[in-house]
């Protein structure tokens, strides 16, 4: 079955998840758990990277731990065509971590983090004063229970 994107075989899915569990592992420990040669893992890597499946090496950061302990989800209707100034708008709001473009009933999605209620009650006012937000529709997140994850998809695409 054809996915698009970059085939992986079950090293890269391999090499994935080591790093994954162990980012600071350097090559030749994770050639020798996987069992291959250091220059097979290091071009295996190059590749996975060239291809844009891997995308960083950055540390994980826990939100709540670094003293944002209130996110929520934003989801923003906006008027037509004016995604690409939205975009540049949200990239002054440091609150706003990520934002996807979405279908559904509104146009993009946000997830924002504060320190405080009332700073995301500033940053809901601050979101409503864009020439581009019609309606905004906020959900405050109270726990995770599932946190972001990659690895059990990879390791279900080689298996299939």
């Amino acid at each position: 079955m054809d996915r698009g994107g970059h085939q992986l075989d079950a090293l890269d899915v391999e090499l994935i998840a080591r790093l994954r569990d162990e980012p600071k592992m350097g090559m030749l420990e994770l050639s020798r758990r996987v069992g291959v040669a250091r220059a097979t893992a290091q071009a295996r890597l190059r590749r996975l990277e060239e291809a844009g499946v891997i995308t960083g090496y950055g540390p994980e950061i826990d939100l709540r731990t670094a003293g944002y302990p209130v996110q929520a989800f934003v989801t923003l209707e906006i008027a037509q065509g004016s995604l690409n100034q939205l975009t540049l708008e949200l990239e002054e709001f440091p609150e706003v971590v990520e934002a996807w473009a979405t279908t559904g009933d509104g146009d993009v999605l946000c997830r924002v983090a504060t320190a405080s209620h009332d700073d995301l009650q500033a940053l809901l006012i601050d979101l409503h004063h864009s020439s581009t937000v019609a309606r905004s529709v906020s959900v405050v997140v109270l726990s995770q229970v599932v946190p972001y994850r990659t690895q059990a998809l990879l390791t279900k695409s080689v298996e299939s």
